[in-house]
């Protein structure tokens, strides 16, 4: 166990842990030059695109270091983004140290603050790594100062280095040999595993990730999972060295995969503890907790035949994605969908696009919305995310929404227009601090609904890409709560339905009539598109009709024939607009969900 290290490496996003990663992988010859690809732990296609890691990996790195000795480096890759911080905690939760990655020239940022403070909560031996040395804004004292002012870490123990150039990689691999911890268990103990993660094979089933602290792991042991007892043969263990390496056992301190035939990604949940069904441990890791949704939209294919296929699409993409959730939903509108739950904004357009590359299918999302809770007159309690569910306003006693703990970095050069878009958003200012003499983190109350709009967007376009931003759930608040509708020619569009507050209500109304006036093609005769809360219409917006000129061929003559001509016309007007039918085209529905220019 001596010769084990389990360790990670976390950063804000664009920090350079995958290219860290990569040159690691390269200095321990795990894989030859020839297979080596740029980016090889992140292997869907979005994840090269974006340049973020959303599905974490695991390598196990043998290292003889300057002692002579073999050690073994366990690297567990973490995910990039806010929306997965479960699986980057569960990651850490199995890990002795983390190397905390800065950029040199971004110095740290919002989600450095937040992975730091995760790492300390695991009590975790943290290594900062000042990386993009190399580059020519590079200001490395100023770094080290916010190393020491903003996380309180030693600076002088930074380890500098230029992934993308190669420079400082030994060193890195050196500091985890010296400094980091081994990994510390009884291998005669009941077994005792942390999974971190899984992935579904389509000829093997579900490939578990998982730490052993206690105990061994071998073929042919009968294994349980304790948040939901299932009970599986263990087929195959072993280490990932980018491919799949099998061994005979696993003991305490090491991490691998295991294979047990297990049909779905749902029954291994990030965070479960693994024992063994004849002689179980104790207790189960601290720290377990379901996955829960955050944001929730419904999807409908562009083309209503092609709703079979969008429903195997999703069962294949939930065995990769055990966080998605999904049930049946249907519009008159837009005819049969799915209503999904996900972890947040980034989630949601993951799945989009996968959905539209991986299967082909061409998608409408309606505009995502949250949970909120509603109180009745009669005390019970009701959660709901889709306007559709909203239930009669007279019968309805409070109305309650999620907020959110904001924290936001930016050079205080910004902090005036940073204040007025969350003061826009119905955030609360709990309090501002300076980092250093001109960057600043300002703390704000945000209600969930308000974020998940465009509000990203915009902090970073008002910020011109230096804002960055990181959030925790709170707890449900009162608020103001309607529900809109959008009535095109009297008749309610349920997929247009949204559920907003009562003072932003107006502004989304306007807004979603001029986007729909722009996109609905005219007819023979005026269509009216109406926001509208309950009885009472609080925008309007109409598509003039075509007019045909009936008063053409009258040269003089009497007033009274024109008028009984231009009257002809009105009344077939009215008989028109009485049984024609306005066809929605697809591009409205998208248009309304685009926040404004």
């Amino acid at each position: 166990m001596k010769n084990i290290r389990n360790f990670s490496i976390i950063a804000h996003i664009d920090h350079g842990k995958s290219t860290l990663s990569d040159r690691l992988i390269q200095a321990t010859g795990v894989i030859s030059d020839r297979d080596f690809k740029d980016q090889i732990l992140d292997t869907m296609d979005i994840e090269r695109e974006r340049g973020i890691t959303i599905k974490s990996q695991t390598i196990c790195l043998p290292y003889t270091a300057k002692d002579g000795q073999t050690y073994f480096l366990n690297l567990i890759d973490t995910p990039g983004h806010v929306d997965f911080s479960y699986e980057v905690s569960r990651a850490l939760a199995s890990c002795e140290g983390a190397f905390l990655l800065i950029d040199a020239s971004q110095g740290v940022e919002a989600q450095t603050l937040a992975n730091l403070y995760l790492a300390m909560e695991h009590d975790l031996e943290i290594i900062p790594v000042i990386n993009k040395i190399d580059l020519p804004s590079a200001d490395i004292e100023w770094v080290k100062q916010q190393i020491e002012e903003d996380l309180g870490l030693d600076p002088e123990t930074a380890i500098l280095t230029s992934a993308k150039e190669g420079i400082g990689i030994e060193d890195v691999l050196e500091t985890a040999v010296k400094k980091l911890p081994p990994p510390s268990g009884d291998v005669d103990a009941p077994l005792r595993a942390l999974i971190f993660d899984s992935h579904y094979d389509p000829y093997r089933g579900t490939i578990v990730y998982f730490r052993v602290f206690d105990g061994s792991i071998r073929v042919g042991d009968n294994i349980r999972f304790m948040s939901n007892n299932a009970v599986y043969k263990v087929e195959e263990v072993g280490i990932f060295q980018v491919v799949r390496v099998p061994k005979k056992e696993l003991a305490a301190g090491e991490v691998g995969y295991m294979i047990a035939g297990i049909k779905t990604v749902s029954d291994t949940r990030c965070g479960d503890t693994i024992t063994l069904k004849e002689r179980p441990c104790n207790q189960p890791m601290s720290g377990f907790k379901e996955a829960k949704p955050v944001v929730f939209s419904s999807i409908y294919p562009v083309a209503s035949d092609e709703y079979g296929e969008l429903t195997i699409a999703l069962e294949k993409l939930k065995l990769n994605d055990a966080s998605l959730i999904y049930e049946k939903d249907s519009s008159a509108a837009l005819g049969f969908g799915f209503r999904c739950g996900f972890l947040g904004l980034l989630h949601l357009e993951v799945v989009q696009e996968r959905l539209e590359r991986e299967y082909n299918l061409s998608l409408i999302i309606t505009a995502p919305s949250v949970q909120y809770e509603i109180i009745m007159h009669d005390g019970e309690s009701v959660i709901i995310d889709n306007p559709v569910l909203y239930p009669d306003p007279a019968a309805i006693e409070c109305t309650k929404e999620p907020f959110i703990r904001a924290s936001i970095i930016i050079p205080d050069r910004y902090m005036g227009t940073v204040m007025k878009l969350c003061l826009d958003r119905r955030g609360i200012n709990s309090n501002y601090q300076y980092l250093t003499s001109n960057r600043l983190e300002m703390i704000f109350e945000l209600p969930l609904a308000e974020v998940v709009y465009d509000f990203y967007d915009k902090l970073k376009s008002i910020t011109q890409g230096y804002g960055s931003f990181d959030y925790e759930l709170l707890d449900y608040r009162e608020t103001d709560l309607v529900k809109l509708d959008i009535l095109i020619n009297g008749d309610g569009v349920d997929a247009l339905s949204q559920l907003v507050h009562r003072d932003r209500a107006v502004e989304r109304a306007r807004l979603a009539c001029e986007r729909l006036r722009e996109d609905i093609p005219r007819q023979m005769f005026k269509i009216a598109i109406q926001g509208a809360i309950g009885a009472k219409i609080i925008a309007r917006e109409t598509v003039s009709a075509y007019r045909k000129d009936v008063t053409a061929k009258c040269y003089g003559g009497d007033i009274s024939r024109k008028r009984k001509l231009l009257e002809k016309q009105k009344k077939g007007k009215k008989r028109m607009k009485m049984v024609g039918q306005v066809m929605i085209p697809q591009s409205a529905f998208l248009s309304v969900l685009k926040a404004k220019d």
